[in-house]
């Protein structure tokens, strides 16, 4: 098991609260959590609490690949931290930093070993990306 480390983050031009909700309510996840325009999210399920479970669907909209992402969450801290851990045993960090009228987002990841650094990072950011546009353009 790999013990590398991955962080990336985004500065999201709205409120802590906005974006904590858009990070964790079911309802928004389907709408941005896939790294590019010929993925979706067609479905997204969140127990937020310690040792409650996430749930997500990510499908090509082809239907020719598809696969589910879950985690188990270790650490909640309302609008401020989540810690999860993944199937095969990796941690994922992700924090919220207001930033005047602005939150900071970041997340660090165990890196897995089948694929190149580079496009786990990318991957990753390419998400984190589709969250920033998604909830800069969505109503308070």
């Amino acid at each position: 098991m790999s013990t590398m480390k991955i962080t990336i983050d985004a500065t999201v031009a709205a409120s802590p609260k906005k974006v904590w909700e858009n990070w964790t309510k079911p309802e928004h996840i389907t709408k941005w959590n896939f790294a590019s325009d010929d993925w979706h999210c067609p479905k997204a399920a969140n127990d937020l609490r310690v040792g409650g479970k996430l749930n997500s669907r990510m499908e090509a909209k082809d239907g020719s690949f598809g696969f589910d992402f879950e985690g188990t969450y270790d650490e909640v801290i309302e609008q401020k931290k989540i810690v999860y851990h993944i199937a095969d045993g990796r941690q994922v960090i992700t924090t919220f930093e207001p930033q005047g009228e602005k939150t900071k987002v970041t997340t660090t990841f165990e890196a897995e070993n089948t694929h190149p650094i580079e496009m786990q990072r990318g991957g990753w950011l390419a998400i984190l990306n589709n969250f920033k546009t998604y909830t800069e353009g969505t109503k308070k």
